[in-house]
């Protein structure tokens, strides 16, 4: 992986930062639900709030689509970064850019924050604006990106602003290429890929690109179902997608090509409907009866994957092996989360896992603080799996 600065190779002291953070949390009668990706900003904030800077942080709330919408105001967070930063003072600006900005920094103290309005109420900032851009920089002495989450677009304050200011990536953008690097760049091997979901149409590229980087490709969820059918297995009432049938087959002959290893469910846990109580059954995975829903890997399947894992050095977890929400069929995703994790507090395994459902997944299992690494980057977590650039972090890398 290409060098990036970090906060290490700055001199932060006295000046102006210009941080950009993902602060998009949910949000419930003006109030804040979640801090979680408050708090994981939390290292860099600290690092530039010691130093004696002015913090600027500028983020987006929700899709307001270049329109001013109280409701997305940014002005409720206040409370919750002070909350998350005790001691801390927090100035709030009415607007990312212009007067109300410059005034609100200008005005602030060395070693306080000021938290600009929602970036996404100026159509030019999802458009990468270069005049826009450039009116973000202006109060600025150096540029920060904390924001891995929206390091997949090429915004004006995640690839235009690099370019304008001397740039360096936060900790928590950090420690998140760092983690992928470890777990697909340069992994230890044999490396396994676990991903799950319903659809193998949202990702081909991911599979595409995994079976040329992996050892061992293990399919859950409702995409598994997929490959069954491709393989001649009936698959009942489950949701499938038939028509990508052709196309489950060329992955795995390219598996097949690459060497890799593609892990189906040898058997499944079925249902006559999804509910909590419902009768429930496990057959071979070719054996599904015509008026079942395949709704989780069988225990036969679960034990193959814990025991795979324990050959492996890597893995890279995305998605659910069943419907997890709905118990009984959080099973088998509970118990290879759980195995997974043994294997990581053993040093055997580094486990880094991202992406859609999977961090509500290993919370539910209760090891989402064992594994090695979680993003919470959905978007440019996934794409990062299908090998794609991101522009966030090409433009740190091309200021380095």
């Amino acid at each position: 992986m290409a060098r990036f600065k970090t906060l290490d190779d700055l001199s932060p002291a006295g000046k102006t930062i210009l941080v950009r953070v993902d602060f998009n949390v949910p949000m419930k009668d003006g109030r804040v639900t979640d801090a979680t990706r408050i708090e994981r900003s939390l290292p860099t904030l600290k690092t530039l709030l010691e130093s004696g800077a002015k913090v600027v942080l500028l983020s987006h709330l929700g899709r307001p689509k270049g329109q001013v919408r109280e409701d997305m105001s940014q002005r409720p967070l206040v409370p919750a970064i002070e909350a998350a930063l005790p001691g801390a003072t927090v100035h709030f600006a009415s607007d990312c850019i212009g007067q109300p900005a410059q005034d609100a920094i200008a005005a602030a103290e060395p070693g306080s924050l000021v938290l600009l309005e929602n970036l996404r109420f100026h159509g030019e900032e999802e458009k990468n604006d270069k005049a826009f851009a450039e009116a973000l920089a202006a109060p600025g002495d150096l540029y920060v990106n904390d924001a891995f989450s929206a390091a997949h677009r090429a915004h004006a304050s995640t690839e235009g602003l690099a370019r304008l200011l001397p740039a360096a990536a936060g900790r928590l953008m950090q420690a998140e290429l760092e983690h992928l690097a470890q777990a697909l760049e340069s992994p230890q091997r044999p490396v396994a890929a676990l991903v799950g979901g319903a659809k193998v149409s949202t990702k081909l590229a991911l599979l595409g690109n995994l079976v040329d980087k992996v050892q061992v490709l293990i399919i859950g969820g409702a995409m598994a179902n997929t490959f069954l059918l491709a393989q001649g297995h009936d698959v009942g009432k489950s949701l499938c997608e038939r028509d990508m049938a052709d196309t489950a087959r060329d992955i795995l002959a390219q598996a097949k090509a690459a060497g890799c290893d593609v892990l189906l469910p040898e058997d499944v846990v079925t249902a006559p409907a999804l509910e909590p109580g419902v009768a429930t059954a496990v057959c071979a995975s070719d054996a599904v009866p015509a008026d079942s829903l395949i709704l989780d890997a069988g225990p036969k399947a679960t034990a193959t994957i814990i025991e795979r894992l324990g050959d492996c050095r890597t893995l890279v977890w995305n998605g659910p092996l069943g419907v997890f929400e709905v118990p009984p069929f959080d099973e088998a995703t509970v118990k290879v989360a759980q195995a997974a994790a043994a294997l990581t507090d053993q040093g055997s395994l580094l486990t880094v896992a991202g992406g859609g459902d999977t961090v509500a997944a290993l919370s539910h299992a209760g090891v989402a603080d064992r594994f090695t690494y979680i993003s919470t980057a959905g978007g440019a977590f996934l794409e990062w799996l299908e090998g794609k650039q991101l522009p966030g972090v090409v433009a740190l890398e091309e200021a380095a």
